[in-house]
């Protein structure tokens, strides 16, 4: 399997810049679905930048396609989320296998 770094961006129509993440529509639904992806390995790291307005997510799947599929069913995707960059990213150095 490959390693991929994914760029999401909140800009969708539903997200409001005045409220903080956990007071955003549907919470609950995409922190269940994101805890879900992690449980699952398919997600392996993840969180939003310093800006707090990019999310950055290292994904271990097959293509491009595979991980769009899955990103499709997040509650949040189209409506407070959109995917901006689906990128390979190869891991050469790597402490937490020490």
């Amino acid at each position: 399997m490959a390693t991929y770094l994914v760029t999401r961006t909140r800009s969708g129509p539903e997200w409001d810049p005045a409220r903080p993440m956990e007071e955003q529509s549907a919470w609950v639904e995409h922190a269940a679905y994101m805890d879900d992806l992690v449980e699952s390995g398919f997600v392996v790291l993840g969180g939003p930048l310093s800006d707090e307005f990019r999310v950055v997510i290292v994904i271990e799947a097959e293509s491009d396609g595979a991980i769009r599929d899955r990103l499709a069913a997040d509650p949040w995707d189209g409506s407070h989320l959109r995917t901006d960059a689906i990128e390979p990213w190869t891991i050469r150095l790597d402490a937490r296998e020490r």
